[in-house]
């Protein structure tokens, strides 16, 4: 005779599952926040654009005023030659370097804003051939990707998990676990940002002629968090020395950076507190009725232990417990481990 488990009842409000109304809200939140950004951008880049607009309509008339044997249309139709090739990768003006776009040194440089999704956009596929294999590298390329940073992150967490211990046992006295938590994420971001940012934007500087300190920033930022819009390119500007190699050595640098910006993410979602996105999971009591699902997926009842050193009577000795995390408590300093690498 099979068993059936009794059905638990899931945590509603006003009739809806809990989860579901945060789920909601967070997206109307999210929906506003686009809004947002929109109104934003339109009232922060709307000045500039008009500006723009006025300048080349400017120029646009001193040069039929100039050459009164071009006419207005003639004009017309170069410009947009011009602005295609610009949008495929290929520059009408004079390419002072005499090096081609797809040079290995190139080629390997969108090779891997191909495979780690950064993408700019700046120089795409022409032939049809190009777009196919474009298309079957990244099928492969991304997960392979994945997957070494993946272990590249893992072995990084080592020493990042020692850092931590490190901390407690220094700490652990004073501090609750969550504070040393919030620090020691800290200093993993102090380093991104000074080692993977600050310090490449200052090389980047000093290299690129047209780029100031924000600039540099701002790219390293919009590279390393994947968004790559593509208006700032290193290596193409005119006359640039050693491109092939500053290319390669381009491609390095993203790589090292998406790998510590990954560790710091790891870092940021081993900390529960911080994981909001728990909030918005359907439990195990909104989907079954089977108790050990249950009994698994609740916190707290097979959480991670940690270690608390006690006063001994003022003895100098300490007494070493062992106790298991509570719901509102952050994990075990000391099991920093992220959970797909736990035993």
């Amino acid at each position: 005779m099979r068993h059936e488990w009794p059905s638990a009842r899931p945590r509603t409000v006003l009739g809806v599952r809990r989860s579901s109304l945060l789920l909601l809200l967070y997206a109307a939140f999210y929906c506003v926040y686009l809004a947002a950004g929109g109104f934003a951008f339109a009232a922060l880049e709307a000045p500039a654009e008009d500006e723009l607009k006025e300048l080349l309509a400017i120029s646009r008339r001193r040069f039929l005023d100039d050459h009164p044997c071009v006419t207005d249309e003639a004009l017309e139709e170069l410009i947009e030659e011009v602005v295609r090739a610009s949008n495929r990768g290929v520059s009408a003006a004079k390419n002072a370097s005499g090096e081609p776009n797809w040079s290995f040194g190139q080629s390997l440089f969108f090779s891997s804003t191909v495979v780690t999704t950064i993408g700019y956009g700046h120089v795409t596929p022409l032939s049809k051939g190009g777009k196919v294999f474009c298309m079957i590298y990244a099928m492969l390329g991304i997960p392979l990707t994945l997957v070494l940073l993946t272990a590249l992150v893992e072995r990084l967490m080592v020493p990042t998990t020692v850092l931590l211990q490190t901390l407690n046992s220094r700490l652990g006295h004073l501090y609750q676990p969550f504070n040393i938590r919030l620090l020691h994420l800290a200093i993993v971001v102090t380093v991104l940002v000074a080692f993977f940012m600050m310090l490449p934007a200052s090389v980047f500087a000093a290299l690129e002629p047209e780029w100031d300190f924000l600039d540099s920033l701002y790219y390293c930022f919009i590279s390393l968090t994947t968004v790559g819009l593509g208006d700032y390119i290193p290596g193409d500007s005119p006359n640039q020395a050693y491109r092939p190699l500053y290319k390669v050595a381009t491609t390095g640098y993203l790589l090292a950076g998406l790998t510590f910006m990954m560790l710091t993410l790891t870092v940021f979602y081993d900390i529960p507190q911080l994981n909001f996105g728990l909030f918005f999971l359907m439990r195990s009591d909104e989907t079954t009725g089977d108790p050990e699902k249950v009994r698994l997926q609740t916190p707290g009842t097979i959480g991670p232990k940690y270690t608390q050193q006690l006063d001994d009577g003022g003895s100098g000795r300490h007494a070493v417990v062992r106790v298991k995390s509570r719901h509102d408590d952050s994990p075990s300093p000391e099991d920093t481990t992220p959970v797909h690498a736990r035993p």
